[in-house]
């Protein structure tokens, strides 16, 4: 059954604020909102205030409400002015996030269901999704990623997807293809950018030991083996050790081996992430940045949101990380 859009527009007096270029979607992101708002009041916030913020559609536990129109861009993802998340990608906030609960269980599920009905609309695969995460590093779809549960949402979107008889992949060719051929003038972040991957991962994937040394013409690999995330899930407890005490933010500042320890657990969870600082920030040191992401852990876990690393955080963390 085709989802019904109830549509809400900003005004074209307010192009020039929320929505200025005219759009060639490429993408899809997905959001969780930073609140419990419902779908038609995240829509009417967007368009009726002076913030330039604005994304094409929110979802809730009962309908589709869409604020921006999917051939205007929308500034969503924080990758600048010309960046291929704000320019090239259709944004899609998930209501109800900031509590969860069962209305965010149900909003979650119709956003599944639509992001799919987009992705046949328009011919494309589960390529063609993304996360605001994989833009600019921000920490979201907040809720998704505390709970470990992405690679989880995007199977259920091309289970979807193949249930509308829609295709699981996008035609060869496309922006999204498995191989780029380097052009003059290209950067690799700009080509990190551009085809929606990490800088780090498109280094890997080539044997790029200087991204600043890629060659006119060099064929770079988009994708990587497949059969390494699902040998790093399955030995994720065996590859993270945790230490035992209390660690908390202290002036001078807690450094050493047992912070590291903390910051590679919670990455592994993708409570961690600072994408583009080196070694994704992780620098065994419990500041306020590392309690932030303990204090994130905590409140998704049902444990006091303190910001401190004990033995009932421990455990919950070992827990995740089975």
């Amino acid at each position: 059954m085709t989802i019904t859009v109830k549509k809400n527009l900003v005004s074209e007096a307010k192009y020039a604020l929320k929505c200025p270029n005219h759009m060639d979607a490429e993408y899809i992101t997905i959001h969780n909102t930073a609140n419990d708002a419902s779908a038609a009041n995240e829509i009417s916030y967007m368009i009726g205030n002076t913030s330039s913020t604005s994304f094409h559609f929110a979802v809730d536990d009962k309908e589709v409400r869409q604020g921006i129109p999917t051939n205007r861009n929308a500034w969503h993802t924080g990758d600048g002015k010309y960046g291929t998340g704000n320019r090239k990608s259709i944004g899609v906030e998930i209501c109800y996030s900031k509590s969860g609960g069962a209305k965010y269980k149900a909003a979650e599920k119709l956003a599944i269901k639509f992001v799919a009905q987009l992705l046949k609309e328009r011919g494309w695969g589960i390529d063609r999704v993304r996360k605001h995460q994989d833009w600019n590093g921000k920490y979201c779809p907040h809720r998704i990623l505390s709970e470990g549960r992405w690679n989880e949402v995007k199977a259920a979107i091309e289970k979807e997807l193949k249930a509308l008889g829609g295709k699981t992949s996008s035609p060869s060719g496309s922006s999204s293809g498995s191989t780029y051929t380097v052009k003059k003038g290209d950067t690799l972040s700009d080509i990190a950018k551009a085809k929606g991957v990490s800088m780090a991962n498109l280094q890997k994937w080539n044997n790029i030991k200087d991204p600043n040394k890629i060659k006119v013409g060099q064929i770079l690999k988009l994708k990587g083996s497949s059969s390494s995330s699902s040998t790093k899930s399955s030995s994720k407890k065996s590859s993270y050790a945790l230490p035992s005490g209390v660690i908390k933010v202290t002036s001078p500042m807690t450094k050493g081996t047992n912070v590291r320890q903390v910051q590679n657990a919670l990455a592994a969870l993708y409570f961690y992430p600072d994408k583009g600082a080196k070694n994704n920030g992780i620098d065994g040191v419990y500041g306020p940045k590392t309690a932030n992401a303990v204090k994130r852990f905590q409140s998704v876990s049902g444990l006091t949101a303190d910001g401190i690393y004990g033995s009932k955080t421990k455990a919950k963390i070992e827990e995740k990380l089975k």
